[in-house]
């Protein structure tokens, strides 16, 4: 089977170059079907990672992916940061750690060429590079989320090669780190606000811990005080960690958040949860955040808050890439605590998560349904 439909797509491809060739970038089932699909030219794609298969892997400077360093001058569409700051956290620290980590297990991805989960070539089309961390004090909460505040704008202060806003991927950091995302995002491109596609165990909109009112479970309470979220739009999804009492939904819906539970996808399925989510966001300028202990301990022992009960990595994947087509306009992946995870089973999953978090950023910005939006 696998020869024919080599063979057969070869035919059509000779007939239909340079447009087609044999399906080796292909969905699985199309590939069964001896169905060719389109083959984009590496010499095209817009950002240039290093081929595996020449540089090995393990070697060279460890940005993310082995991304491109920017310098001054460069011209990008896409930037991934890192914002190493765990000063809002009740628990276990050491997400401050979190860029460095990630970004040392992502050697590990084949991130050149096409990427079967999501059925993209994430950087075909637009150009993605690093930009490093911002330089924030440990020692001042408020302090520190302007300074990293003031970072994302400056690295999303202009338009890219493709014509549209810079985008921002970020690396965490806790969960309180988002907050200078968002406020970079609404002092820029996007004063309405955004809608919220919220990964987590944890609803993360508390009021205060210990009277301090900017922590990581405090985030989307801030966020939503600040006017950084667009109303009734933002969904939760994932979540299973204990409450202080059953008011706390009731409040979290109050403040425009959907809810779908970690029990709820088991009920639901992949595709109800994809379909409520896409329809809750609709067209609208969307931001997605990723807490990692979304996942089950098991899957993300790295981290500071575990709840048993969550989901598997792979359902974490496939619920960001049923997004692809979605009006997204930045991510984050965040409270991934290395020293916690010694075999880097929880760097290199937030890697993974990091890879989707462009495609689907690659996806926003290539698609003309959300140019006016963006």
């Amino acid at each position: 089977m696998a020869a024919f439909c080599c063979l057969n797509a070869a035919v059509l491809a000779f007939l239909a170059w340079p447009h087609l060739a044999c399906a080796v970038y292909c969905d699985h089932v199309l590939i069964d079907d001896g169905t060719p699909c389109e083959h984009p030219d590496p010499a095209k794609q817009k950002t240039q990672v290093p081929n595996p298969m020449v540089v090995p892997r393990f070697s060279g400077i460890a940005t993310f992916l082995k991304l491109p360093m920017a310098v001054e001058g460069t011209k990008y569409d896409i930037a991934v940061l890192g914002i190493p700051f765990d000063g809002g956290a009740s628990y276990r620290a050491g997400t401050r750690f979190g860029p460095g980590g990630v970004r040392q297990a992502s050697k590990k991805l084949r991130a050149s060429g096409y990427q079967p989960g999501s059925r993209l070539h994430p950087f075909q089309d637009v150009t993605v590079v690093d930009v490093g961390d911002a330089a924030v004090t440990p020692y001042n909460i408020e302090v520190a989320m302007e300074q990293a505040t003031e970072f994302v704008m400056n690295v999303t202060k202009d338009k890219g090669p493709v014509g549209l806003p810079q985008r921002a991927v970020m690396i965490g950091g806790d969960h309180l780190v988002p907050i200078a995302t968002l406020r970079a995002l609404q002092r820029s491109s996007q004063p309405s606000g955004v809608c919220l596609i919220h990964f987590d165990a944890h609803m993360d909109t508390s009021d205060d811990y210990f009277g301090e009112k900017y922590t990581h479970g405090t985030p989307f309470r801030r966020a939503s005080d600040e006017g950084l979220l667009r109303p009734d739009c933002s969904i939760s999804v994932g979540l299973r960690g204990g409450l202080s009492g059953v008011s706390d939904w009731s409040e979290h819906r109050r403040l425009g958040f959907d809810i779908v539970t970690a029990d709820d996808l088991t009920d639901l399925g992949f595709k109800e949860v994809v379909r409520i989510i896409r329809q809750r966001v609709g067209n609208q300028p969307t931001y997605v955040t990723v807490d990692i202990d979304v996942l089950d301990p098991a899957f993300a022992p790295g981290t500071g808050t575990l709840d048993p009960g969550g989901l598997s990595s792979r359902e974490l994947l496939r619920l960001l890439r049923g997004l692809v087509g979605l009006n997204v306009v930045g991510g984050d992946v965040v409270e991934v605590s290395p020293p916690y995870d010694h075999m880097e089973i929880t760097q290199l999953t937030a890697a993974y998560v990091a890879l989707d978090l462009i495609g689907l950023l690659s996806s926003a910005m290539t698609s003309s349904n959300h140019h006016s939006e963006l």
